[in-house]
């Protein structure tokens, strides 16, 4: 062998080396911290069963160039230390990715981290402005901002000539994330929230925040915060004599919350940055619903579950773009290169410099029966 082959074969193992070990013998390793138990456990599961439902149906069809992929998951219970010892975990086993991570407060413990490392961060299920602006080119969000959210559901209100709008909010930087949406939305009117309420992550201690917010008499209560302490709130709101309207934003866990209240969800509403998971009237809601169908009686059609779906399907044409043995860095130019895209009529539109696919937002509604609707 001559020294010009053996420089070669020495450049082509380097590049081997250099590539995150578990990208490799067709195996695309990605790994997922989230809620799987505590008050926001729900979360957790339902985003990641929606999205093992997909890379479940992409391996079993061959998966994403020949190479399959594989969903690592640690639960962090919704507390940003854990999350933190997660990603870190994560980074340390060179993982090639990290998806669909659950919550601000966990994800702003993890972004250091992924920064740092250039690792990508895919579809985390939490819309604050902190984990979008200043921008990061490891990091990609599928959904609408929590700006986006707010801003609809006070548009609704006012429309309705409901002024007196109150903020119930977690005590956390997604609280206040929500809480900064609403305050933003509402000075643009020349109005400000009438009473503010907080409750701690991971707890349902409401019964100040519903003294301090029912004493002002509000149209409506805006919620910012997960579905056990939502529904404990409108639970002893309701109980005090309020008689106003609820609005909470898509990370409540809109099934999650319907199930807690029952009959008292009714009439509830929620914003949603997720195409209508419960019927046909959507390529992607039909396939959707086709494939929970087919994953057995575990699996329920549902937002959070829907967003895992989705985020799936949009990180494997990333994943596709990047070709065979792909880099990280190939990954995110073929995250990039996502514009104008539909998956089943949900638009996606990603750019060298634009790593916010969607600003779709919707609105629903809570029945008596358990159920939802637009």
């Amino acid at each position: 062998m001559n020294r010009r082959d053996i420089i070669k074969r020495f450049a082509a193992s380097s590049a081997l080396l250099a590539l995150p070990a578990l990208a490799q013998n067709n195996r695309i390793v990605l790994g997922q911290s989230a809620a799987f138990s505590g008050p926001a456990a729900q979360l957790g599961i339902q985003m990641n069963m929606g999205a093992r439902i997909a890379f479940n149906a992409i391996n079993a069809a061959g998966g994403i160039n020949g190479a399959t992929i594989e969903l690592r998951t640690l639960d962090d219970g919704y507390e940003p230390d854990r999350c933190k010892a997660n990603t870190e975990k994560f980074i340390k086993d060179d993982v090639f990715g990290l998806f669909g991570y659950v919550g601000t407060p966990t994800c702003l413990a993890a972004l250091p981290l992924v920064v740092d490392a250039k690792t990508p961060f895919f579809g985390p299920f939490t819309g604050a402005e902190a984990l979008r602006e200043p921008f990061h080119r490891p990091v990609f969000h599928l959904r609408a901002s929590y700006y986006d959210e707010t801003g609809l559901i006070v548009k609704q209100l006012t429309s309705l000539g409901l002024k007196k709008i109150a903020v119930f909010y977690q005590n956390d930087a997604y609280g206040k994330a929500g809480l900064e949406g609403v305050k933003r939305a509402l000075k643009a009117l020349n109005l400000e929230p009438v009473a503010l309420g907080t409750v701690e992550r991971n707890t349902v201690a409401v019964s100040q925040a519903v003294k301090d917010i029912a004493a002002s008499s509000p149209d409506a209560v805006v919620q910012i915060s997960a579905y056990k302490s939502c529904a404990a709130f409108i639970r002893e709101a309701r109980k005090a004599g309020y008689g106003g309207t609820f609005f909470n934003v898509s990370f409540v866990g809109t099934q999650a919350l319907a199930d807690e209240l029952g009959k008292e969800g009714r009439g509830i509403m929620v914003s949603q940055v997720m195409p209508f998971p419960f019927s046909t009237t959507t390529a992607i809601s039909r396939e959707y619903l086709d494939a929970v169908h087919k994953a057995g009686a575990d699996a329920t059609p549902n937002y959070s579950s829907m967003e895992g779906y989705l985020a799936a399907k949009v990180l494997a044409e990333g994943l596709k773009r990047a070709g065979r043995n792909p880099s990280r860095e190939a990954l995110i130019n073929g995250l990039e290169s996502i514009q104008n895209a539909s998956f089943g009529g949900f638009s996606v539109n990603f750019g060298p410099k634009e790593h916010v696919a969607s600003r779709y937002v919707d609105l629903s509604m809570l029945t008596e029966d358990g159920k939802v609707r637009r």
